[in-house]
């Protein structure tokens, strides 16, 4: 299936390791050109490295969330210059990745933020293009009660009702808006793998609370992202997909 996503300008943030780096080979893989960010600047470089082969263009950067908010502005502008516009954005950046899940001013400042910053710089390039997308990442901690109250879980939540009303607001400039919410993915280096050494009671507990009788991973989450961010799923807006192989227990209507 041809998403329709060659040549397209992809800016995502937090691209160098789990679900977002899995987002960003995908995006390259299908033919568009990438920016994104990451704290790490080895993993950066290797990251860029190695979605560069499918010969699209790329522009990675090391950039840490701590830096500020007028860094940041300065970064998705530098961002958007290099591509020459934005298509999609993807904001990816989490305290979930930088182990700070219970900081409530962290978790302000990256996960709503984050996005928030992003759309009110992108907004402009992302109207001019046509076929504008954003998705972001929400969590199945934000639709229902986990492990202990905490600002990551409740911010997800809050991420989830921005998208819907952003995606309210932005339709008629022809910019998409929809929402991914992940369950428990494990992944080398990712949170889960240090709480089964760390914790592994928490960790067994949860893995027996999937349907699918296992862990998902960031690759089981990338297509959903792409696709909904692709042209192919176009009439789609203010839509929140859930992957968690069944671990969350809510119906949904």
């Amino acid at each position: 299936m041809d998403l329709g996503l060659k040549g397209k300008k992809v800016i995502l943030t937090g691209g160098s390791r789990g679900i977002g780096r899995a987002t960003v080979e995908l995006f390259a893989a299908e033919g568009a050109d990438i920016a994104f960010c990451s704290r790490n600047a080895d993993q950066v470089a290797e990251a860029a490295a190695a979605i560069a082969r499918h010969g699209g263009k790329v522009f990675g950067d090391a950039f840490d969330m701590e830096s500020g908010h007028d860094a940041y502005r300065a970064w998705l502008r530098a961002a958007a210059d290099q591509l020459g516009g934005c298509d999609i954005f993807v904001p990816m950046i989490s305290t979930s990745g930088a182990g700070a899940t219970g900081d409530w001013h962290k978790s302000l400042d990256y996960d709503i933020l984050g996005a928030v910053i992003g759309v009110e710089v992108l907004e402009e390039a992302l109207a001019a293009s046509g076929s504008g997308s954003i998705v972001l990442l929400a969590s199945t901690a934000g639709l229902e009660t986990f492990i202990v109250p905490q600002g990551y879980n409740a911010l997800k939540g809050a991420l989830i009702v921005y998208a819907g009303q952003l995606s309210q607001a932005l339709g008629p400039k022809g910019i998409r808006v929809n929402c991914v919410s992940p369950g428990p993915i494990k992944f080398p280096g990712g949170n889960w793998e240090a709480i089964q050494g760390a914790m592994p009671e928490l960790h067994d507990s949860t893995e027996a609370q999937f349907a699918l009788g296992r862990w998902g991973g960031p690759e089981e989450v990338a297509p959903t992202v792409v696709f909904l961010a692709s042209p192919a799923s176009s009439f789609t807006t203010g839509t929140n997909v859930v992957i968690d192989g069944g671990y969350t227990k809510r119906v949904q209507f």
